[in-house]
């Protein structure tokens, strides 16, 4: 069955770096795109970065544009986030999805930003 395992969150000050991995199993990782979402306490899930299945084509939300990278490793099947400058606001609990897989999701990673 597909499984989601996300990884590496934690509490890091403001403008420190964190970088997540999400460790995918149970489909054909190299044919899905991956997306990376967030979601804030009192918040809706938010879309935040996404890589086509080859990793050639990324994009990203306004919002983190320029300070977090995603990536993926298709021999490994994982795709990570690597998050620099972060903000207090950056707060939220990280999952990673696979595009047009279906409602699939892991239990998420913890990234707490201090000020």
């Amino acid at each position: 069955q597909v499984q989601l395992v996300e990884s590496g969150g934690g509490l890091v000050q403001a403008g420190g770096s964190l970088r997540l991995s999400c460790a995918a199993s149970g489909f054909t990782f190299s044919m899905y795109a991956m997306s990376w979402y967030r979601q804030a306490p009192g918040k809706e899930r938010e879309l935040i970065a996404r890589i086509n299945n080859v990793g050639g084509f990324t994009t990203y939300a306004e919002s983190v544009k320029g300070r977090f990278t995603i990536s993926r490793d298709n021999a490994k099947n994982t795709v990570y986030l690597q998050m620099n400058s972060l903000k207090p606001e950056d707060t939220a609990v990280y999952y990673c999805n696979g595009v047009l897989l279906g409602d699939y999701w892991g239990q998420g990673t913890q990234v707490t930003v201090s000020s």
